[in-house]
């Protein structure tokens, strides 16, 4: 009886040492996810970024084109 007990023993704490094992893999995976998440927020920060610039530039693109037709209108030019 002592021989299974001992074989019991020993498979538990194989056990034990795989469950730990397992443990700290799932902590990395949490601190590389939480890494990729705020890689994520950045980029879409960044993304909102750009589209504020993009129609930044797209209203001064707006604002030049209506300059050149005022000009052209005072300078009689037709296009």
């Amino acid at each position: 009886m002592d021989d299974v007990e001992n074989i019991i023993i020993g498979d538990l704490r194989a056990i034990r040492a795989d469950v730990g094992t397992v443990k700290e893999d799932v902590r990395e995976l949490k601190n590389r996810m939480a890494n990729l998440e705020g890689g994520q927020a950045m980029i879409m920060q960044n993304l909102g970024h750009q589209a504020s610039v993009n129609a930044q530039q797209h209203l001064s693109y707006d604002r030049i084109i209506e300059r050149i037709e005022k000009l052209e209108k005072r300078l009689e030019i037709t296009g």
